[in-house]
């Protein structure tokens, strides 16, 4: 295996691991800029293209999730796992892990992360795509009341 491509896996882990951080404690400006402009999130039930798109998603669910719910949980952790990356090109590369989240509650759900990821102009590994499965989730949670609207 090349140097290039030893790095190429290193930044996209750290990649998937930012998505995470930043998404679970609301920075979501830190969250977008792993996107690339043009990028997908594919949520169950929709399919938001661009960041703007994608902001609105995510806004949409911390407000189901934080201080403004009915029901807020004091945190939001999401765990990846088995991550696997393909690395196409020393600009393109396909990956896929599973997922879970747990809340204050416990175990909320679970599900797969498919991506696409490129390397931008400013060497910067990022999301072209993503697209997001909810495998199933625990009666009464967060993700069973909120699958079809988005998340994750």
């Amino acid at each position: 295996m090349e140097h290039w491509e030893l790095a190429a896996r290193e930044s996209i882990r750290d990649l998937v691991a930012r998505y995470n951080a930043s998404g679970d404690s609301g920075r979501f400006q830190e969250l977008l800029a792993l996107f690339t402009p043009e990028a997908t999130l594919e949520v169950p039930g929709a399919t938001h293209r661009g960041k703007d798109e994608i902001r609105r998603m995510l806004e949409d669910a911390a407000s189901r999730t934080g201080s403004t719910s009915e029901a807020p949980a004091a945190f939001i952790r999401h765990f990846t796992a088995t991550h696997q990356i393909d690395v196409d090109s020393e600009d393109s590369a396909q990956g896929r892990c599973y997922y879970a989240v747990l809340t204050d509650r416990g175990l909320d759900h679970w599900g797969r992360y498919v991506d696409t990821y490129r390397l931008d102009g400013d060497g910067r590994w990022r999301f072209a795509s993503r697209i997001v499965t909810v495998d199933s989730a625990v009666p009464g949670g967060w993700g069973a009341s909120s699958s079809a609207g988005g998340q994750t």
